[in-house]
């Protein structure tokens, strides 16, 4: 028998079914920065995108025997993430309730100790605008331009994952394309590279 590292993603999942204790983690092990990074961007803030990442890992734990193999492993992950965070949303705007600001940009600014100071305002503040441009599309736009334009998914692959045919997210990025050129086009004419 192959060592749990070494087996695909669909045997790690076939295993995780049959019992394996192992398997499920070696799942999200592999593919947690990827997942990460879709939840972040998805939700623009670091907690909630913890939980709907956590809502997701919990999901897809559960329903593991669902899987039907129409889909890459992968995907069928991103798709789960990708729902939890639109259901974490939607169940905001019932309850609207601003948290108070941490400091999410602490982490980059961490990364980029070799820019000088005024370098990295200047980005934290072109992160912060892009966030909040973001912010003002309607959550289903958002996660079709996040899987698309910023984790570089085909428009099928984005349309497998969001549930949706690929007209609709070739729709989903257009109609965000254009609500975000106003918000962020300053940002291209005062960038000086």
């Amino acid at each position: 028998m192959k060592v749990i590292d070494e087996l695909a993603d669909e045997d790690l999942l076939r295993a995780h079914v049959d019992g394996d204790e192992h398997a499920f983690a070696e799942l999200v092990h592999r593919h947690r920065d990827r997942l990460w990074a879709i939840a972040l961007r998805t939700m623009r803030n670091p907690e909630e995108a913890a939980d709907a990442l956590q809502d997701a890992y919990i999901s897809a734990f559960r329903r593991a025997a669902s899987f039907r193999g129409d889909a890459k492993v992968t995907t069928w992950l991103h798709r789960i993430v990708v729902n939890a965070c639109l259901d974490r949303i939607r169940r905001n705007k019932v309850r609207r309730a601003d948290p108070l600001p941490d400091d999410p940009d602490r982490a980059a600014m961490l990364a980029t100790t070799d820019l000088d100071h005024s370098d990295q305002i200047a980005q934290r503040d072109r992160k912060a605008l892009i966030a909040e441009a973001l912010g003002q599309l309607n959550p289903d736009q958002r996660a079709a331009l996040v899987l698309v334009d910023m984790e570089g998914y085909r428009v099928e692959e984005a349309a497998i994952i969001l549930g949706c045919a690929p007209g609709t997210v070739k729709s989903r990025c257009f109609r965000g394309r254009a609500k975000l050129l106003p918000l962020v086009q300053h940002l291209k004419e005062s960038d000086p590279w």
